[in-house]
């Protein structure tokens, strides 16, 4: 077996008064729970886009004409994306399929969010 290499976890966040989206220079932790207030956490997936983009929870992605939102999807344990707008039909986001898409920005930057 391979000597064990931890995952490096990576957050932006939605500054909701400011309504911005940044990356943090720290993250609380409260009981194993990360917080920070007045933000929304949004994780790293791990996976990059055709231009070698960092993928985040709450993208929106392009592929060909279509837009998809990545989300966690509990049932299946992962990534995944759904139709934006719309959203229904999960699907599991893998690298190959990450590969083909282009990240066009976060869910919270997009026009017509109200968040």
């Amino acid at each position: 077996m391979k000597e064990f290499q931890p995952r490096t976890f990576k957050f932006k966040a939605w500054n909701k008064e400011a309504r911005l989206l940044m990356k943090l220079s720290g993250i609380d932790c409260v009981k194993g729970e990360l917080y920070k207030r007045d933000h929304i956490l949004l994780q790293f997936t791990g996976l990059l886009d055709k231009h070698e983009e960092e993928i985040y929870e709450m993208d929106i992605l392009l592929k060909q004409d279509k837009k998809f939102l990545v989300r966690w999807y509990e049932e299946q344990n992962g990534w995944c994306i759904i139709n934006y707008p719309g959203q229904d039909s999960f699907q599991p986001l893998r690298q190959e399929m990450a590969n083909e898409m282009k990240r066009l920005c976060n869910y919270f930057e997009s026009e017509g969010n109200n968040q």
